[in-house]
């Protein structure tokens, strides 16, 4: 059997964004490769708005290192990209204030990896994965629609939950701060 170009091209394009998003869950989840495991995660989601803390900071971790273990092996690939897309999509919301470059804190970076996420999840996994192996019995088009359809509205339930959290912080912050300034003598 000859290598085809495309199957190992997409081999290799899941096994480096998988890889990557498995470094950065097992971060959130074991404070693996400096991260600050899954208590340091919980704090971290605390003061983004992410409530409740503990459990946005097991999802986002288990989003990446799941995500990405299952683009790597290309199992259940169309699920696998939506649970990457959609866990990007929160991490997207959290940097978009500061613009699209990564260089001044922006999107770009979460951006791309929920991009590629979805671009494997609608491609495929290639001939090189797991799911060419069973015979594709989770790389079906129903599971895509389904993977996709559950992510995006866990996506948009999650980010819209946080703005809400964020605007009721900026709301007593800036009321504390009127409070503060009247409370003093002229």
């Amino acid at each position: 059997m000859a290598l085809n170009r495309i199957d190992l091209g997409l081999l290799a394009l899941r096994s480096a964004v998988g890889g990557v998003l498995i470094a950065h869950g097992t971060q959130k989840l074991f404070g693996w490769f400096g991260g600050g495991g899954l208590d340091g995660t919980a704090k971290a989601m605390e003061a983004m708005g992410f409530h409740p803390a503990r459990q946005s900071a097991l999802a986002a971790g288990l989003g990446e290192a799941g995500g990405g273990a299952m683009l790597v092996a290309g199992l259940a690939t169309p699920a696998a990209g939506a649970v990457v897309a959609g866990t990007m999509a929160g991490a997207v919301a959290v940097h978009a204030p500061a613009g699209f470059f990564m260089t001044s804190g922006g999107y770009e970076y979460p951006a791309f990896l929920g991009a590629t996420g979805l671009a494997l999840g609608l491609a495929g996994p290639g001939r090189y994965s797991l799911d060419h192996l069973t015979g594709h019995v989770f790389n079906r088009p129903w599971v895509g629609v389904l993977a996709f359809v559950g992510s995006a509205a866990s996506a948009y339930g999650v980010v819209a939950r946080r703005r809400h959290v964020v605007r009721l912080q900026e709301e007593r912050a800036a009321v504390e701060a009127q409070g503060q300034e009247g409370s003093g003598l002229s």
